[in-house]
């Protein structure tokens, strides 16, 4: 009944204060880029490297790609060095910037696939033997924004929430949040994120470019009850630019030239999006 009540209130506050806003104009003027993970939290692995610093080297190329030629814009940054950010904190830093838009950067990953590896024999039985092969195949870029979703659309962001566990007093940091419990995620997808249509778009237009100009594999915009979005009062992405657990693209996702074009799509999506948006 207290998460209820808290979201409830949340969501009277800042559709009162999205009203406020937007009856001034709507300007991007401050943007705030999260790297994902960060310190004793290093997400995803690949075979010779780790989501939080793959983040973290993006995160640090597209805010200097916004400070040199979008220069009127003001950016934060959640984590400018490998330490650990809690998650309840992100938005938390963005909200005390007034920020306009959060753009969270994060690398996928595919689960070992269980197989068949040999057989023996029991009491005449023939039984299956079991192990584990990496999914070295599965490959794109995709984009999630806030919103509601089925019971089982809920392994992405549940994936994406278990660094909650790891935190100290994550139980009174997250008003009795319990990252392994479905049943949050149907409440927490109640709390209508107002700025749902803005996020959407900006997660398109970084989709297109990926698609177009990077020539990526589009895994598309989903909606999802990703705790990090929810608290958001702003539009808000999370994109996860590439699998580390693909050999190619844990290669695309490291190199210069990859996280070049990874940068670029990014910053000309919040261009026209920015373009698009903004109202006097």
């Amino acid at each position: 009944m207290i998460l209820k009540r808290n979201i409830f209130l949340c969501a009277i506050f800042l559709l009162i204060g999205s009203k406020a806003a937007l009856s001034q104009g709507y300007k991007v003027k401050t943007i705030v880029i999260d790297a994902g993970h960060g310190g004793d939290k290093p997400g995803a692995a690949g075979s010779y490297s780790l989501e939080k610093n793959v983040t973290l080297q993006v995160a640090l190329k597209l805010g200097r790609k916004f400070e040199e030629d979008m220069p009127g814009v003001k950016i934060v940054y959640t984590r400018k060095t490998d330490v650990d950010i809690s998650l309840y904190r992100r938005p938390e830093i963005a909200t005390a910037a007034k920020a306009d838009l959060f753009i969270s950067i994060h690398c996928n990953s595919m689960p070992d696939h269980r197989v068949v590896t040999g057989y023996t024999t029991r009491k005449g039985k023939r039984i299956p033997k079991y192990g584990y092969v990496k999914n070295k195949t599965t490959s794109g870029a995709e984009t999630f924004v806030a919103g509601s979703h089925r019971l089982n659309e809920q392994d992405g962001a549940l994936r994406e929430n278990a660094d909650i566990s790891l935190e100290k007093d994550y139980k009174k940091n997250y008003n009795g949040y319990d990252p392994k419990d479905p049943e949050t995620f149907i409440i927490l997808s109640l709390f209508k994120n107002i700025y749902r249509d803005k996020s959407l778009k900006l997660a398109r237009l970084m989709q297109n470019n990926y698609t177009h100009d990077n020539k990526r594999f589009n895994r598309g915009v989903k909606e999802q009850g990703i705790l990090i979005l929810q608290r958001c009062g702003m539009p808000a992405v999370l994109t996860e630019i590439g699998f580390i657990s693909n050999p190619a693209e844990e290669d695309y996702i490291n190199s210069a030239n990859g996280q070049a074009e990874i940068v670029n799509a990014i910053f000309k999506a919040v261009k026209t999006y920015k373009q698009e948006t903004e109202v006097n």
